[in-house]
């Protein structure tokens, strides 16, 4: 659903103003038996303050950011962490996962290193095996994250089989050269580039604790 736009009303207000004079003006010039010269004046000044509210009002409209619209992921919620991993690195990626999950619009992601999912957090799939499509397996080449703002548009959206079935948006973030963090969001657009950065500092100390 779309938040709502708490100041919608304040947005419209010139257009209603300016709307309003011109109006008033319109009526006072027809209700007016003679025309005076001092009264043109103020109708020409009347008439640029009403359009330039009227103007003010649909820039107002026009440059309000529009939030981007969410869904629900569809799935179950779950924590799922391979077992015999060491007790240090469950301590990271458990810490990692809640970071991401709380402070970002991210509601699923996997930790997918050395060909296995390590971990699996927030709304999930039903389907857990990764099998690396065309577009995960540029992100372990080239070693280059890959943001794909709205993923319903991709057609490659269909090696996504794995993540909720109406993920709107999807970060693949390198993991050193060995793995890559898939962060799946219940809205398109929705990372910012602060996120992106953050996202990225957070698979590079994953790479650190993993490769050791």
């Amino acid at each position: 659903m779309t938040k709502p736009d708490e100041y919608r009303v304040l947005r419209r207000l010139p257009i209603v103003v300016g709307g309003l004079g011109a109006v008033l003006l319109l009526i006072n010039r027809l209700l007016t038996p003679e025309l005076t010269q001092s009264q043109s004046r103020g109708d020409v000044l009347g008439v640029i303050l009403s359009a330039v509210l009227i103007l003010t009002g649909l820039i107002w409209q026009q440059v309000q950011p529009r939030s981007p619209e969410t869904v629900e992921l569809i799935g179950e919620e779950g924590f799922i962490l391979v077992p015999d991993l060491p007790e240090a690195v469950k301590i990271e990626l458990a810490w990692a996962s809640h970071l991401l999950l709380t402070n970002t619009v991210t509601r699923s992601l996997i930790v997918f290193y050395q060909g296995k999912v390590l971990l699996r957090r927030g709304i999930l799939a039903t389907k857990s095996e990764v099998t690396p499509g065309p577009i995960l397996k540029r992100v372990l080449e080239t070693q280059k994250a890959v943001y794909l703002v709205a993923l319903k548009v991709y057609p490659g959206q269909i090696e996504f089989d794995y993540l909720p079935e109406n993920t709107q948006g999807v970060i693949c973030q390198p993991i050193g050269n060995q793995g890559v963090l898939i962060l799946a969001a219940n809205a398109p657009r929705s990372y910012t580039k602060q996120d992106e950065k953050w996202i990225a500092s957070i698979a590079d100390k994953l790479a650190v604790t993993l490769s050791c």
